[in-house]
């Protein structure tokens, strides 16, 4: 049976530079297959600029899996779309009919600021991540498996919280632009598990003290973090960081 190819209206963010000013540019995209995913049309759009002479759209993407996170958009007001904890690279064009018109925007989050057209400044995570994600150890060969014992229920709730993929949905839904559902998940991999015991208080206050440097919001209990989380992190690590910043607080020396 052929599939019925059908044409949209696409409204998207154009933003030349930074410091730029931007506009929505609405531009036609015909023979849109429904079994197309929504950056596929995007490439398709992109070749039609680049035919006609025109800048292409600028969006970042790589595994187009689900995996990398580096996908983030908004679609028609819904970070990463309208499908629930998924990425946009997993959005496929069958959510949307002929004649539909689709808005597309960069996160709109200061500490994540626009590059160029739907690209954003992710930079910020990676600060996060440099002032405590991590365990200072000298890994050397591959441990044993059952070296160190940790129990079934710590070990599959961190997995959980590491899922996180960093890709900023959380701050983008956030209403004050919050990364504590981010550096919460971080935080929470680590302190669930007896390898990120030794540095465990200062992670928690250097991650925290990070995320106020960046200028990000503060959590105020809205849940939109956890609603459009690809990976269905939830919203349990930030009490756990906030728990672990509290404690490392009361014993610190600094």
């Amino acid at each position: 049976m052929k599939v019925k190819h059908f044409s949209v209206t696409v409204r998207v963010w154009r933003q030349a530079g930074p410091q730029e000013p931007g506009r929505m540019v609405s531009y036609q995209v015909k023979d849109v297959s429904p079994d197309m995913s929504f950056l596929e049309t995007l490439d398709i759009l992109n070749d039609d600029l680049i035919k006609n002479g025109e800048s292409p759209i600028t969006f970042e993407s790589d595994c187009r899996e689900g995996i990398c996170g580096s996908c983030g958009l908004v679609v028609n007001g819904d970070v990463h779309g309208p499908d629930e904890h998924s990425t946009v690279c997993q959005l496929h064009m069958r959510r949307f009919r002929d004649g539909d018109v689709i808005t597309v925007e960069p996160w709109r989050v200061k500490s994540m600021p626009v590059i160029k057209d739907l690209a954003v400044d992710r930079s910020a995570l990676d600060r996060l991540m440099a002032a405590g994600g991590f365990i200072s150890v000298n890994t050397g060969a591959a441990p044993d498996a059952n070296s160190i014992p940790v129990e079934k229920d710590k070990a599959e709730e961190a997995m959980d919280s590491a899922a996180c993929i960093g890709c900023g949905a959380c701050i983008a839904s956030c209403p004050n632009g919050a990364a504590m559902l981010f550096t919460g998940a971080k935080i929470s991999q680590l302190a669930l598990l007896p390898q990120g015991g030794p540095e465990r208080a200062e992670r928690a206050l250097n991650m925290v003290a990070a995320m106020d440097k960046e200028g990000f919001g503060n959590c105020t209990n809205e849940y939109e973090c956890e609603a459009v989380c690809p990976k269905n992190v939830k919203v349990s690590n930030i009490a756990r960081m906030n728990r672990e910043f509290l404690i490392a607080n009361l014993f610190s020396k600094r």
